[in-house]
């Protein structure tokens, strides 16, 4: 498994990592319509969506491999005086006890690794979920033009690493809709949406994946 690299997130000018997504609404209003409370935000870089979370009422976990982000999101957290947990540290090994977490965010997170790696982290990510818990999970798609095009280092059949800030040398593991079931295939899954962002001069295609924890 290769070794995380975090963002540079000092190097991040462009406002939409402070903006929630569009898609991370929904699932606030859903979870607390499931009653949930216990919320973890992998991989929360600036922590645009935990300050979401924290602000409708659930107990807020945040964690990335940045200290940066993290140090900014503390800041915010303070500012706005909301209670966020945070912690510094590899998604591939959490430390957070078994079944702790009602519900989970990894959103454009999880595919900094490779085909080794992921496993890991969804194994892990089913590990600290509840029985019946919920995520709501992205993965980079193998239609996207950053894999199929830009002939960026290939460290497996899956896996390209970025040459470019703020991902310099930050692994990209990419998937298809064969790979995803598998990779999922102990979970239960609600919805998996396949969507192209299109930009100035590119596009970057990814998965949407909403699903649940099976009961154990």
């Amino acid at each position: 498994m290769i070794k995380s690299k975090e963002w540079n997130w000092a190097e991040v000018t462009d406002d939409i990592w402070n903006e929630p997504s569009e898609d991370i609404y929904y699932y606030v209003n859903r979870w607390k319509r499931k009653n949930y409370t216990c919320f973890l935000d992998l991989g929360c870089g600036l922590g645009r969506h935990s300050i979401l979370f924290a602000e409708n009422g659930f107990n807020t976990y945040s964690y990335d491999l940045s200290q940066y982000g993290i140090d900014v999101l503390d800041k915010k957290a303070r500012e706005l005086g909301l209670s966020i947990k945070t912690t510094v540290g590899d998604i591939n090994k959490l430390p957070f006890d078994d079944s702790m977490f009602d519900c989970l965010l990894a959103y454009h997170v999880i595919s900094h690794t490779d085909t080794s790696g992921i496993k890991i982290i969804i194994s892990e990510i089913n590990r600290v979920l509840k029985s019946h818990g919920e995520f709501f999970i992205t993965l980079c798609s193998k239609n996207s033009p950053s894999f199929t095009e830009k002939g960026y280092p290939r460290i497996d059949e899956n896996t390209i690493v970025k040459t470019e800030e703020p991902e310099l040398n930050v692994p990209h593991y990419y998937s298809d809709l064969d790979d995803v079931r598998d990779l999922f295939k102990d979970f239960e899954l609600i919805r998996i949406r396949h969507i192209e962002d299109i930009f100035k001069d590119t596009s970057g295609w990814h998965y949407f994946i909403h699903g649940i924890k099976k009961c154990t």
